[in-house]
């Protein structure tokens, strides 16, 4: 058995999803009732994967395992996803190093082995790798051409996916140096992806032991498959994986390893030469990322992607713009342009003034000053954005108006708004010729040129539109006078502020500055809002003070006489071209506004619906049991009522459990469908917050009874409650505080006595073992 070993390699990755302008993630409707999909895979993968179950015969939950603390198996991976055989040499030697860098600032240890997205290799990039010290990486067995021992002369073809993955290989380099190689186990790894081996944990952990031979020689046999197999695309994936684990070990099957333990324990002896420019997901090479070479998702069979290759040459003749502009410019300021882009990353993951200091005296000929800061941070994100636009699944998925794709384009988009602003000249022009041979499918959105101007164009952000979200907001939120916006600190130099009515006028001066690049504005502001959409905004950092301050005593008192047709001519002789509407609000602020605008509509809709709805729901039941149709409005006006009121109820701290089940039996007896996504998850953060808190403080005795009614209330609901979070909160402190509340309770102190008669229950309604 000692001759055995298991593996299994997860590759978590997703897509960047951030506003290029904001490095925020604004709200993503198709990931509801979450705030976006990095919320939602988290939840459905993510988690669960750090904090899976072992259950015991009774289906309870024995054991919580978090299987990667302390066992150092996390692999490094080429910093944003790009496709590595695609890149030019400098651009790889940045990819790895960030990455690295990356790794070691996240789990404070050096990687020994690196993740090529998806899986793309050559050469090339493995001896980069090599360069900077990785020890390994991981490839499909179909990159393999051919293999022999050391030892030996012949080679043997192993290039129709043959090679033996149960070892390790080494690949010989250009340089002189090697570079250890694992091949993945395919046909297992298939099935853990699209054939759904995750759907019995023994049954799992059997098709992994069924593939060692029977052999003295040491053995390793390891899988790769995309991290979301494990609890998104396969439900409860992670509870299978975990199980697996456990029963292979319970049973002495197999040694649970990583890849770097073995390789230290059984150096390679044979050597593999690879097929370069080959990838895991597809077949033709890594031609998904260039052509039409037929590999899609499959959902749209009829599509094609004919507009992957014009969107690649827009983006490689983009880079070398860029490139060139930025190693002229950089040269000014920087010993060495491309070192400095290459350490950056420091910058990156730490926006601090003390490490953008130690970036500068790093790398700049001589002490720069604030202007020169600025434009040498602006010139670095520049090449960053022009890094982040080769991400992967920019080409992955059918069609160029895909969310991945726009996130590419956004990336360039941003690269190419720097550039103007630093060398004042336009690279759009150009860009856009470039990128209007790329078709879409959708025919509204025409190609990427039109896709650019609708979707790219809009999310474009400065400093001014910062100023307006600010000001327009301020109408609904109080700022404090030092505020952070996204990736802007906000200081508050005046404020002005009227109201009569639903209207309100605010006028003011904001000190913005750049988190990102430093640059920096005071800008002075007007809003108006006259209720509703209705509302106007400008913004200028060209007005001078003391006309300002003219003006605001202008537009103060004519609010004051209610002359709001002069407001208007006011705002636009201030501001001209630059105003702002609702529709200039980035998306969570604009949600926002707009539901504090649509409250009391909201309410007053409320109250017609009831008024259709509450008297007549003796005729809805009779409707229903008489199976007759029921009027719509009707229905809808019942919907509403028993819906909002249910989530408002489970929202509540002291949720009134009385109420809950009224309004339950009112939408069984009127036939009334709920919003089961919506309610469950208002009530899962609700239990989740208390349980947290709890977490902090075990010992109160009104949040564990608070926790534990709510608990109660799920076992109520005609729908299920996901209580991963609650079970993971009582599981540690089963470990943590149960054992000396249960010891106390046994030599009678009351306090724990009636601690302990809530919490036990609590456990086993959460299906959690307690050990009797």
């Amino acid at each position: 058995m000692e001759e055995k070993y298991i593996c299994i390699h997860g590759h978590f990755y997703q897509p960047p999803r951030e506003n290029a302008w904001l490095e925020t993630v604004e709200i993503q409707d198709s990931a509801h009732p979450y705030h976006d999909w990095n919320h939602r895979i988290t939840a459905e993968c993510y988690s669960p994967n750090a904090y899976s179950r072992i259950l015991d015969d009774a289906g309870r939950v024995d054991r919580i395992v978090n299987r990667y603390s302390g066992h150092g198996s996390a692999l490094a991976q080429a910093y944003n996803h790009l496709i590595m055989p695609l890149a030019n040499r400098r651009d790889k030697y940045t990819q790895i190093l960030w990455g690295i860098h990356d790794f070691e600032y996240r789990f404070n240890r050096k990687p020994e082995g690196m993740w090529l997205p998806e899986t793309a290799v050559d050469l090339e990039t493995l001896e980069i790798l090599n360069e900077l010290g990785i020890l390994f990486t991981i490839l499909s067995p179909y990159q393999a051409a051919r293999i022999r021992r050391r030892e030996d002369a012949d080679w043997e073809d192993v290039s129709n996916g043959t090679i033996d993955p149960k070892v390790p290989y080494v690949q010989k380099l250009p340089n002189g140096n090697e570079i250890s190689l694992f091949f993945y186990d395919g046909p297992i790894s298939r099935a853990v992806g699209f054939e759904g081996l995750l759907k019995n944990g023994q049954a799992f952990a059997e098709r992994l032991t069924s593939g060692f031979m029977d052999q003295d020689t040491p053995q390793l046999l390891h899988i790769a498959t995309d991290g979301e197999s494990y609890g998104h695309h396969s439900p409860h994936g992670d509870m299978a994986l975990a199980y697996a684990l456990h029963f292979i070990e319970s049973h002495n099957l197999a040694l649970l390893t990583n890849y770097g333990e073995f390789l230290e324990k059984y150096p390679p002896t044979c050597e593999v030469e690879i097929k370069e420019n080959t990838s895991w997901s597809c077949p033709h090479g890594i031609t998904r990322w260039t052509d039409d070479c037929g590999c899609s998702t499959g959902g749209h069979p009829d599509w094609h992607q004919r507009w992957r290759a014009p969107l690649r040459e827009s983006m490689d003749w983009l880079r070398d713009r860029l490139a060139d502009a930025y190693a002229d410019a950089a040269a000014e300021y920087l010993r060495n342009p491309w070192k400095a882009r290459d350490e950056y990353i420091s910058v990156i993951l730490d926006r601090s003034a003390k490490s953008v200091g130690d970036f500068m005296r790093q790398h700049c000929r001589q002490a720069p000053c604030p202007a020169d800061n600025v434009r040498i941070l602006k010139l670095l994100e520049m090449e960053r954005h022009a890094l982040l636009m080769y991400t992967s699944c920019g080409w992955f998925f059918d069609d160029i108006s895909g969310i991945e794709t726009l996130q590419i384009i956004q990336y360039a988009g941003r690269a190419i708004q720097l550039y103007h602003e630093e060398f004042k000249n336009d690279l759009e022009p150009q860009f856009l010729k470039r990128l209007s041979r790329a078709e879409s499918n959708i025919p509204e959105h025409g190609n990427g040129r039109r896709i650019y101007g609708k979707f790219v164009k809009p999310a474009m952000v400065d400093l001014k539109r910062i100023a307006a979200h600010y000001a327009i907001s301020s109408l609904f939120e109080a700022y404090s006078d030092q505020t952070s916006l996204f990736c802007c600190a906000l200081s508050q130099k005046e404020y002005h502020h009227r109201m009569a009515g639903n209207t309100q006028l605010a006028a003011g001066r904001v000190a913005i500055s750049s988190d990102i690049t430093q640059e920096s504005e005071t800008t002075r502001f007007g809003v108006f809002h006259m209720g509703d959409h209705q509302l106007t905004c400008g913004v200028s950092g060209d007005l001078q003070e003391t006309d300002f301050a003219t003006w605001v005593d202008q537009i103060l008192e004519t609010f004051d006489h209610a002359d709001f047709t002069k407001i208007w001519q006011l705002m636009d002789e201030a501001f001209g071209g630059s105003l702002y509407s609702l529709k200039s609000l980035f998306k969570d602020g604009q949600r926002k506004v707009l539901h504090a605008i649509l409250a009391k509509k909201i309410d007053d809709a409320l109250s017609v619906y009831r008024y259709v709805y509450e008297p007549n729901v003796p005729l809805l039941r009779f409707l229903r049991d008489s199976d007759t149709p029921i009027p719509d409005t009707l229905y809808a006006s019942g919907g509403f009522v028993i819906n909002r009121d249910l989530k408002i109820e489970l929202a509540r701290e002291d949720i009134d459990q009385d109420k809950v089940t009224h309004l339950l039996r009112e939408a069984d007896l009127a036939g009334i469908r709920l919003d089961a996504r919506t309610l469950e998850y208002t009530l899962r953060k609700n239990l989740e917050k208390k349980g947290d808190a709890l977490k902090q403080e075990p010992e109160r005795q009104d949040l564990l009874e608070n926790v534990a009614a709510g608990v109660e209330l799920v076992y109520e609901l005609p729908f299920d409650v996901n209580l991963r979070r609650l079970q993971d909160i009582h599981y540690e402190l089963k470990q943590r505080v149960y054992p000396e509340r249960k010891a106390r309770e046994k030599k009678g102190e009351a306090e724990s006595a009636r601690w302990v008669s809530v919490f036990e229950p609590l456990c086993v309604k959460l299906n959690l073992r307690v050990d009797e």
